[in-house]
């Protein structure tokens, strides 16, 4: 890797520049979390906005049974919703890290990509949240609804659906991925495309990994999008190389 001056940079020099990116993503992710407790009320209502909804039929509520419980929860959603808040200046510290060592034509690639990265996460979230989530849990709170009374902990709840959505921001990153590695050359779409077999197999356990449920139907929903982003990576990896011969 070398500088800015095209000289290779010894290791002291490698841990300062990354002990800087360190301190700046802290600082970052910091700021974030501390905007995101002073909201931290508002964002468990709407993460608990499905599952009231569902409760409420049956006169039964979100309940917590350990003393610091709500407090842990609180602490939990405001360091999510830091981080997400964080994920631009994250992002860019991690191109600028490695940048050294790429190319002017690969580092451009990287920081063009970078609201498409922020806009792809936004978008699974989005689909987990409005799509996913509200059968999932209606399926969870209504199956054998007669054996017994569900009483929910908040923490329970909030770690399944944080767990959810984040996962769900990270897949839906893919077809992104795929086009950045087409352009860098690392990937093509004749080879992306033999191995579709294969990526529908890893679309379903995907789905069985990511979804809190056990039944097919709530699997299918994350598998069928999972494949479909990788379909339009492969549609995407054409594009970025649609101009070559192989």
């Amino acid at each position: 890797m070398a500088g800015d001056q095209g000289k290779p940079l010894t290791l002291r020099e490698h841990l300062n520049e990354f002990r800087k990116r360190l301190v700046i993503v802290l600082l970052s992710m910091t700021l974030g979390t501390a905007v995101a407790f002073i909201f931290h009320r508002r964002i468990i209502g709407i993460l608990t906005e499905s599952v009231h909804d569902i409760l409420s039929g049956g006169n039964a509520s979100l309940v917590y049974t350990q003393l610091t419980e709500t407090l842990g929860v609180s602490m939990k959603v405001s360091l999510m919703g830091g981080f997400v808040l964080a994920l631009p200046v994250v992002f860019y510290q991690i191109v600028m890290f490695v940048s050294p060592g790429l190319t002017t034509r690969e580092r451009r690639y990287l920081l063009m990509f970078m609201p498409a990265v922020v806009i792809t996460f936004t978008l699974g979230v989005l689909f987990g949240y409005f799509v996913l989530l509200p059968p999932a849990l209606r399926f969870l709170l209504t199956f054998d609804a007669d054996i017994a009374t569900p009483m929910i902990r908040i923490g329970n709840y909030i770690n399944v659906v944080t767990r959810l959505l984040f996962w769900l921001g990270v897949v839906f990153e893919i077809p992104i991925v795929i086009f950045l590695l087409a352009k860098l050359r690392l990937v093509s779409y004749k080879k992306l495309a033999r191995g579709r077999r294969l990526a529908v197999i890893f679309a379903f356990i995907l789905g069985a990994m990511i979804t809190p449920t056990f039944d097919p139907i709530n699997q299918t929903l994350v598998a069928v999008p999972i494949f479909l982003l990788y379909e339009s990576g492969i549609w995407l990896a054409w594009v970025a190389r649609r101009k070559e011969k192989n």
